[in-house]
């Protein structure tokens, strides 16, 4: 059991469209012993979409974990005085939530979570998925690349062509970023 006793807040954010590609890896960190803390943003937690609905993510990964999801500020606040975590990932990690991460703003479960959890100096893994992350979001991507504890899922162009401006973790790499991210290294390369 590679991470057996590890403490791992894992939130999830707006981005409806990867939840496909993150609930496989907290089935795979709970299958490797690792003791899961979901959080949600209020959207993730909240909102339906075409993606699917908010209940269903809500109840599947409450099975999965064992655990009730985080989806309040209150909910998250202990985190830190509690070290209910050794290491958070926010992923899907949309633009909006790295921009108040990159500029101090906590008035989400998922940014007060990451405020909370940071006061311990743990490590934060953020995986990338907004549409505009070559645009506006870009200079707060810059901004968490060059900040202490933050990482960062290997990510790529989403789609190129119709989405130039998007950019898209890798959940391959989930594991491997937090193997690394313990070990206070960043995973090269970080642009596939």
């Amino acid at each position: 059991m590679k991470f057996k006793d590890l403490k791992i807040g894992f939130a999830l954010t707006g981005s409806f469209c990867t939840f496909f590609k993150t609930i496989p890896v907290i089935k795979e960190l709970v299958k490797e012993g690792a003791e899961v803390l979901p959080i949600m943003s209020y959207n993730a937690y909240e909102l339906d979409t075409k993606f699917g609905k908010a209940k269903d993510f809500i109840s599947q990964i409450e099975e999965i974990t064992g655990k009730e999801i985080i989806h309040t500020i209150q909910g998250a606040e202990p985190i830190g005085p509690k070290h209910l975590t050794d290491i958070m990932i926010i992923a899907p990690a949309t633009g909006n939530t790295i921009a108040k991460l990159a500029n101090g703003i906590t008035d989400t479960p998922v940014t007060m979570a990451a405020k909370s959890h940071l006061r311990n100096e743990n490590p934060i893994i953020i995986a990338i998925s907004t549409n505009d992350a070559l645009s506006g979001s870009a200079k707060n991507i810059g901004t968490l690349l060059n900040r202490k504890h933050y990482y960062f899922v290997p990510f790529r162009q989403d789609n190129p062509i119709t989405k130039p401006r998007s950019l898209v973790f890798d959940e391959t790499y989930i594991i491997k970023t937090i193997e690394a991210a313990l070990n206070n290294e960043q995973i090269e390369p970080i642009l596939l």
